[in-house]
């Protein structure tokens, strides 16, 4: 079934003017339906090793259903999830379905998993809060934009195509596999070029995005149905569908024949296969790209940026994410990813303060930091800090545990200075008092050391153990357990779960022992070489 899937996936790209290089093989992975792209031959920078006719790509503007989305005024990944689903629910009578009938019907990504599992496998994650939020968001953006389109007649919608599990599933799709394209298409699934891998900090192939503005007014040109209505303005899903915001991302499932394997490595001639630089046109008509204007292209290229040696897989990248991201956009997590963070939300900060000093207290110590102009890290209205892989707690956090631990007499002189200047951006820096504590400025560098008090360490040594209590009973060795047993192909959620939650402990683990150590430091320099900032 699998090799009969991957034919026809082939014929179709070959229908659709999708150039695939003879330097590239598809590989499947044991045990699994995932694919791998390999080289063929040894592949070199600036090589195009696959182009791809915009016209190709599956979007809103090349869908069947494009008058319907956009009468719906609907835009973004709302509008690409009902092209797919409108696709999908053609059957072989979709232009697309050469392609569709490759992928899965979903990607497991968290968005899917059940609320019990959900609980269970990332209670304490970064993932955990925003996943339930996701899903009762898009099931609203289901609810508002979806369903009234399955009431109107006029439009003969068959609703087993587009109920809510359908929706999620093409959500899932759009997440771990779309592209932009350039203005007028915006998001689309882009056939080929979602089947290289991800591989952290190791991008081998580069997806080059063209815009083309003469599209603009060629509609038919690039509409499969030659469908020319324009909607007027959009409308966006809510925050929790644009969690999905992606570019440069790969991933998929499938598997190649070996007759199919084995043909690729020699060409009639039988000599060696050679990818094409960026000057040779795949199929072996020459074509001088340089010299083509943007508005003219209306191929997608995948170009080598690195050299590959032949057998070697090739990777494309998502970009420097962590492995909450990873996780939500993608349903996998990769051990010691040094892109890696943890978040301390600004309301748990608060929570340790007020449980030593009163809510008053810590209110009006947040007031002074945010006078000062400072804050966290914001999104979807909730403010936090970032502690990085190495365990190094973002400045913002220091400041703030700074001025909550400031004794009165030089908290309120802060205090009153800020008061007095009114606009904290025309003052230089204070001297907080003569013992040299600290400086503040806009134009003067902080250094982390000189925030590191004892107060401030056993601070963050506190927020590190509130933190890691979110994730239960179980120890970080308990998780390191369960990964050790857990089996990735039987138990992919599990697996990759954990992986979340023993990257999340270990960065919690080495905030302690940055903690620690710069506490000694502080112990043993007896806190004096505080530098004070000059009054101006």
């Amino acid at each position: 079934m699998t090799t009969r899937k991957l034919r026809a996936f082939k014929k179709w790209m070959k229908s659709q003017g999708v150039d695939c290089s003879d330097a590239l093989d598809l590989v499947v992975t044991a045990n699994s339906s995932e694919v791998s792209v390999r080289a063929l031959c040894d592949l070199h920078e600036g090589d195009v090793v696959a182009r791809i006719p915009k016209d190709s790509c599956l979007t809103i503007k090349t869908s069947g259903a494009r008058q319907i989305i956009e009468e719906a005024e609907l835009d973004g990944y709302l509008g690409l999830a009902v092209a797919v689903m409108y696709e999908r629910s053609l059957g072989p009578l979709s232009p697309w379905f050469g392609y569709l009938q490759l992928l899965p019907y979903s990607e497991p990504i968290p968005l899917l998993w059940s609320l019990s599992e959900i609980h269970s496998l990332l209670a304490g994650t970064e993932l955990h809060k925003i996943v339930k939020d996701d899903k009762e968001l898009i099931y609203e953006d289901w609810k508002e934009c979806i369903e009234p389109l399955l009431t109107s007649g006029s439009l003969q919608l068959k609703p087993e195509h587009f109920g809510v599990e359908e929706y999620l599933a093409a959500k899932s799709l759009i997440a771990s596999r779309s592209f932009e394209i350039d203005d007028y298409h915006g998001f689309g699934m882009v056939p080929l070029a979602d089947l290289f891998n991800h591989k952290t900090g190791a991008e081998d192939v580069h997806f080059t995005l063209v815009s083309s503005h003469s599209e603009l007014d060629n509609d038919a040109d690039h509409d499969k149905y030659e469908n020319n209505n324009n909607g007027p303005a959009k409308r966006n899903s809510h925050s929790g569908g644009e969690c999905f915001s992606v570019s440069d991302l790969e991933s998929s499932h499938s598997e190649l024949e070996d007759d199919a394997h084995n043909d690729k490595h020699e060409n009639s001639n039988h000599e060696p296969t050679k990818a094409h630089s960026r000057s040779e046109s795949i199929s072996g008509s020459y074509l001088e790209f340089s010299s083509v204007s943007g508005d003219d292209l209306t191929d997608l290229e995948m170009i080598m940026v690195k050299e590959v040696k032949a057998g070697a897989e090739v990777f494309n990248t998502y970009g420097s994410l962590g492995n909450a991201a990873l996780l939500h956009r993608y349903g996998f997590a990769e051990a010691d990813n040094q892109y890696d963070i943890v978040n301390l939300d600004l309301e748990l900060v608060l929570r340790w303060s007020s449980s030593r000093f009163s809510h008053r207290y810590s209110q009006r110590r947040l007031s002074l930091w945010k006078k000062l102009d400072y804050s966290g890290c914001i999104s979807q209205n909730s403010e936090y800090f970032e502690i990085s892989f190495d365990g190094e707690p973002q400045v913002e956090l220091l400041i703030l545990l700074y001025i909550i631990l400031l004794p009165d007499e030089e908290y309120t002189e802060l205090d009153l200075a800020v008061s007095i200047t009114g606009d904290f951006e025309k003052s230089m820096s204070f001297t907080l008092s003569n013992k040299g504590i600290i400086l503040f400025g806009n134009s003067l560098e902080l250094s982390n050391s000189m925030l590191l008090t004892d107060g401030v360490c056993a601070a963050l040594s506190a927020l590190a153990d509130i933190r890691e209590s979110l994730y239960g009973s179980n120890c970080l060795e308990d998780d390191i357990k369960t990964l050790n047993c857990c089996c990735l192909v039987k138990e992919p959620k599990r697996y990759y779960s954990s992986v979340l939650r023993i990257s999340e402990r270990r960065i919690l683990e080495k905030l302690r022992c940055y903690a620690s150590a710069s506490a000694v430091i502080w112990t043993t320099e007896g806190g004096k070489t505080r530098k004070r900032a000059k009054t101006t």
